[in-house]
């Protein structure tokens, strides 16, 4: 009784932060940012709207226990009151919200456990709940044995469709591997999926298709006649980047077509492209999907069903221009317009392709304009109002409402998510320009202290290196344990450039990179650096450069390239084109910007990696590494480090985070990274001593 009062007095205390009123009269900035601060932000990850448009549940994502990941929970938002409700309470990763056909219930996928359960739904397996819109205890919908895979609604929200993994091993070398079942093979425990259905009304379950192939992704018709279905060989992701193709299910006939792929197979320059994001029309006529690639545009198609014709015919829809398809593409209800998030000079905004049909479409709009960042976007069944998770320059993602059918798009607030934030001193961010390789102009996002003021002089510059590469440093407002907003509240200034490779900034500038990795982007960058001291923002004589992933695939062949850094903080690092194609989940990456196979194009391949340059460092070097890390492998961190350490007596320290994977996902792990960024360049940037000894 009393756990559960303490809850009903979070709820108030959370209402009464969130409402509107609360928002009148900003106080004044007072506090300093400091690490500690990064683990009271909560995030708003997806939003979905009510079928009546009165509601609009999302998900928010935030910190608990120190030796825990981040966990979601799903609140809801009246739209007219601005009521919100949050509606779980438990560490169990909520996430999917779809919405019952009479906008009561929300359903969700979520992972819950029970001490003393060890079946179905409450051993901590994978399944779907739903909740009442008024609060109440979650309800499993599935009990599934092992959990699902992935689950959508009906339209009608009489029918839940669900797949579910299959472990895979039919072949003629099974029955050896299970005599020596102590030894690991390279063959692994492979799986495929299941497509099944449950009856909201009788709850009886009914298998659809068993392909003895992996489903990935699914979509289901509004008619429920055809469910889309994105499938590869198994689970493993190198035959999901190359080898994956559409096969649809047509309820009618029980049978499978699949979709011709030569536009996004064998037209184009890279068959190791990414099918994803597949939605149907209003009218069930069309499919749409998204093929990504590294380092090449994402395109969109559209399969469109004439009556009579179990096949249909597919085409490209052009792009809007100058932009990039970043994904989560939407079909606009009671329409033909199709609906996608697209990157364009480092904003992302939802943009709509009207009228696609019938082999044309029409002009492009932009649905939600300005200097914003739209993180997840979803309609009422209206089409009129739309509900949009955003982010800009001076506020964190909070929940908007807009009405998307008049001329001037204005933004309702419904949600003020951290307001504590309002006291934290904000880094002054900006837009900068400059010329880059072959005289192109690139550009970047810079942060400056809070108080900085024109004239004051050149500060220390920290370079922030962004992944990808096909990726972008976006116009906004972000607290991150790589550097953005926290070396801006320590005296540095930040600049994170948005080098030739990066998305929203034109097809050509995006595909200049492929041939060209470790050369145009390292220069982009360092022209970048010569701006920024040109125009006495950046002191030439304490330079730091830092990056994770791509960005430590560059931190570290910037390092090679120059010694003009004092200090290097480098995480998740490639050093060798040919170790990271024998090695990572997804070598496309690498096949892409090499042109080629290792045996095909082996000068790229030593062109492009660092470790044959890493005789010219002497830059102090922090290496940041997970431990479990399939992405980029820890033995490129290992190799960095004898190099640096070993062989050269580089001042170096490698920090590998046990259990980790590609990201850092424990609260301790990324506190750690931050703590040991700063302590590496006040050493040796700002010239401050530390406790610890000098190292050879």
């Amino acid at each position: 009784m009393h756990r559960f009062l303490k809850r009903i007095t979070l709820i108030v205390a959370v209402l009464a932060i969130t409402s509107p009123a609360a928002w009148a009269g900003q106080p004044e900035r007072t506090h300093d940012i400091e690490p500690e601060d990064y683990f009271s932000l909560e995030v708003i990850t997806d939003c979905a709207v009510s079928p009546d448009g009165g509601y609009v549940a999302f998900v928010v994502l935030g910190w608990r226990d120190d030796d825990q990941p981040r966990s979601t929970d799903l609140w809801v938002v009246e739209t007219k009151t601005k009521e919100i409700r949050r509606l779980t309470f438990d560490p169990a990763n909520d996430s999917g919200p779809q919405w019952g056909a009479n906008s009561r219930y929300i359903y969700f996928a979520t992972s819950r456990e029970r001490a003393g359960e060890e079946r179905p739904p409450y051993d901590g397996s994978h399944q779907v709940y739903r909740v009442s819109v008024d609060g109440g205890e979650p309800f499993p919908v599935t009990r599934v044995k092992d959990g699902i895979s992935g689950y959508r609604l009906s339209e009608d929200g009489r029918t839940l469709y669900y797949t579910k993994s299959v472990e895979q091993d039919e072949d003629e070398w099974k029955d050896l591997r299970g005599k020596y079942s102590e030894l690991e093979y390279g063959h692994g425990t492979r799986h495929s999926s299941e497509l099944w259905t449950l009856d909201l009304t009788t709850w009886r379950e009914k298998k659809l298709v068993a392909e003895d192939r992996f489903i990935r992704y699914f979509a289901v018709s509004r008619d429920k006649r055809r469910i889309a279905m994105i499938t590869a060989a198994d689970d493993r992701l190198i035959t999901h980047e190359g080898w994956s193709r559409m096969d649809v299910f047509d309820t009618v006939t029980d049978g499978i077509i699949t979709l011709e792929d030569k536009l996004w197979r064998a037209n184009v320059p890279s068959p190791h492209g990414w099918i994803e994001h597949p939605t149907w029309s209003w009218d069930g006529r069309s499919l749409a999907f998204t093929v990504a690639w590294d380092g090449y545009p994402t395109r969109v198609y559209v399969g469109e069903w004439v009556e009579g014709q179990l096949t249909p015919t597919v085409r490209e829809v052009q792009r809007p221009k100058d932009v990039e398809v970043a994904g989560n593409l939407y079909w606009r209800p009671n329409s033909s317009d199709l609906c996608m998030q697209a990157e364009h000079l480092a904003r992302l905004r939802v943009y709509c392709v009207t009228n696609v049909r019938d082999g044309r479409q029409g002009d492009v709009r932009i649905l939600t304009p300005g200097d914003v960042v739209v993180h997840a976007f979803d309609f009422s069944r209206s089409g009129r109002q739309a509900a949009v998770v955003k982010s800009d320059t001076t506020h964190g993602r909070d929940l908007f409402l807009i009405d998307s059918a008049g001329g001037n798009i204005e933004y309702a607030q419904v949600t003020d998510i951290n307001p504590h934030m309002a006291t934290w001193k904000l880094p002054q961010i900006s837009i900068v320009k400059w010329q880059g390789e072959n005289g192109d102009e690139v550009q970047g996002i810079l942060e400056l202290p809070p108080d900085y003021k024109e004239g004051d002089g050149p500060l220390p510059l920290i370079v922030e290196i962004h992944g990808g590469p096909t990726a972008c440093t976006y116009y906004r407002l972000r607290f991150w344990i790589y550097g953005r907003t926290l070396m801006a509240a320590k005296g540095y200034a930040l600049l994170s450039p948005n080098y030739r490779g990066s998305t929203g900034f034109g097809d050509k500038f995006l595909t200049d990179l492929i041939g060209h990795e470790n050369n145009w982007d390292v220069k982009d960058i360092l022209t970048g650096v010569d701006a920024m001291v040109e125009r006495g923002i950046a002191d030439p004589d304490r330079l730091g450069v830092m990056g994770w992933s791509n960005g430590g695939l560059l931190t570290n062949c910037v390092i090679t390239t120059t010694t003009r850094f004092k200090a290097a903080s480098t995480g998740a690092g490639t050093v060798d084109q040919l170790m990271q194609w024998g090695l990572e989940d997804t070598p496309g990456h690498v096949v892409n910007y090499m042109q080629g196979l290792p045996w095909d194009a082996t000068e790229a391949y030593v062109k492009g990696s660092a470790i044959y340059r890493l005789g010219n460092v002497t830059t102090p070097t922090l290496i940041h590494v997970g431990a479990k890390d399939p992405r980029v492998p820890p033995e490129h961190c290992y190799t960095l480090y004898r190099g640096l350490k070993d062989y050269l007596a580089v001042p170096t320290e490698l920090v590998v985070y046990p259990g980790a994977g590609h990201g850092l996902t424990i609260r301790s792990q990324r506190k750690a990274k931050m703590e040991w960024d700063l302590a590496w360049f006040e050493k040796y940037i700002l010239g401050e001593e530390s406790d610890e000894p000098d190292k050879p």
